[in-house]
């Protein structure tokens, strides 16, 4: 007792918790001295002063506007004199021979002018022989292109602007107005406009620059087909093909997600402590389950690639190698912690095995299964549109071909936003699917047991 009562003194106590407060306020300081030490490395290791110094907010400025704008071609061929204009400078959209936008005036005769007006003054003139661009407020600069000799520049006295760039070869100026660029071979203008051009119908369609109010129209007439067509024969967004590829991308996580739920639930069982009283079969399922899970489905989209070859198959292979390991894991530990007390109900009528697994063991983790499967569902349509960038199917090879170009981004906004759209519609579907079949809401599916044991879904 004396002994006891001098290790609880009073001094001992304060001594204690003295120790026990500088210990956490040790701990509340150092942490938060870890992370910033942290991310200071992490600002000198990734050189991120060097990063934003690199960074360029034209090109970024640029890059935005493209995404909600088109830009018209008038492109001068300077070997024959030639003069065309195309939308994004495409051959699906370009302008028949003899006709133009209303801002572009074609030459009638090899030796008139093409006259481009870019509005505020600026005009850029097509010549025989030379280009010229007024610009407001700067003056006229001519360009002569040559097979020998190059472009020869002539601008006004004075410093050259940074929004010129001029070279032997090249002449390059950029203004509010729009673009001009010449070279030896030809001489282009770029000129932005707000909207995507050509979404609808393309220039060769009838139906092109047609209102709303005289589509409906001729709709009315018996031109609904027609109209269709030219909508989802679009050349140049190629809305047909969009449709198809957002297709294969839900197919993709669909039979590659409902396929790894089916192979999983049977080896789940094996898994389960309470199912397989056997510790090697029960460790050997559990370590092929991480070994799939473990290596990522982008990795397993290579090697089912080079095995099967490009495809939308290939993709859904990927994900549902994948997910057979995280549905294993996910269905093994529910099945661990099922109430052995319904299945010995179950047992105690009379079923057979079969009939305590489908009465007494499925209606348990048809919850968590359902609830697993709907938000991998989810999941991997988003992971399937880079899956198809891969495997070369969905509408992620069409959002990485666009990228590529360097130059179609207003088609990988218009990609995007249907990217988004697929997810939050699958987000919708898998919620209202989950209120419908777990938790009864707004149907008639309930759990229910009967009085003899056994519990089922009654639909």
């Amino acid at each position: 007792m004396t002994i006891l009562e001098a290790d609880l003194s009073p001094a001992i106590l304060k001594q204690d918790m003295d120790r026990l407060f500088w210990k956490k306020k040790l701990f509340n300081f150092a942490l938060p001295a870890l992370v910033l030490a942290y991310m200071a490395y992490v600002f000198v290791a990734f050189d991120m002063a060097g990063l934003w110094e690199r960074a360029s907010l034209k090109n970024a400025q640029t890059l935005v506007s493209d995404t909600y704008s088109y830009k018209t071609h008038v492109t001068r061929n300077n070997r024959d004199g030639s003069v065309s204009v195309a939308i994004e400078g495409e051959r699906k959209g370009a302008y028949p021979d003899g006709q133009s936008p209303e801002w572009v005036t074609l030459a009638e005769t090899a030796q008139a002018d093409t006259v481009i007006d870019l509005d505020d003054g600026h005009q850029v003139r097509f010549g025989p022989e030379s280009i010229e661009y007024d610009i407001p407020g700067y003056g006229l600069v001519r360009a002569t292109p040559s097979r020998s000799k190059g472009v020869q520049a002539e601008l006004p006295a004075g410093d050259v602007p940074e929004w010129i760039s001029v070279s032997k070869n090249r002449l390059a100026i950029k203004t509010e107005a729009g673009r001009l660029t010449v070279t030896r071979n030809r001489a282009e203008v770029f000129r932005y406009f707000a909207g995507w051009e050509l979404f609808f119908f393309t220039l060769d369609s009838p139906y092109h620059g047609l209102g709303l109010g005289e589509l409906l129209s001729r709709a009315a007439t018996g031109e609904v087909g027609a109209i269709l067509n030219d909508f989802w024969t679009n050349k140049m967004w190629r809305h047909q093909d969009v449709a198809w590829a957002i297709a294969e991308t839900l197919l993709m996580a669909f039979l590659g997600t409902i396929g790894a739920g089916i192979i999983a639930l049977p080896l789940a069982f094996l898994a389960a402590r309470n199912f397989t009283p056997l510790a090697p079969i029960r460790f050997a399922m559990r370590r092929v389950f991480d070994f799939v899970r473990g290596v990522d489905s982008l990795i397993w989209t290579v090697v089912l690639a080079r095995a099967f070859g490009p495809g939308p198959l290939t993709g859904a292979l990927a994900i549902l190698v994948t997910d057979t390991g995280t549905f294993g894991k996910i269905f093994s530990e529910a099945l661990e912690n099922v109430d052995e007390k319904q299945i010995e109900g179950v047992a105690s009528t009379g079923a057979k095995p079969a009939q305590r697994y489908r009465f007494g063991v499925i209606p348990q983790i048809t919850p968590v299964l359902l609830s697993q499967l709907l938000y991998f569902l989810e999941s991997n349509t988003r992971s399937a549109t880079i899956i198809g960038a891969i495997t070369g199917g969905g509408i992620g090879l069409l959002l990485t071909q666009a990228i590529i170009t360097q130059k179609d981004w207003e088609e990988v906004a218009y990609y995007i936003v249907l990217i988004i759209l697929m997810v939050m519609m699958m987000d919708w579907l898998s919620g209202w699917l989950r209120r419908r079949l777990i938790k009864g809401e707004g149907g008639k599916t309930k759990r229910r047991a009967r009085a003899d044991g056994k519990a089922f879904l009654l639909p």
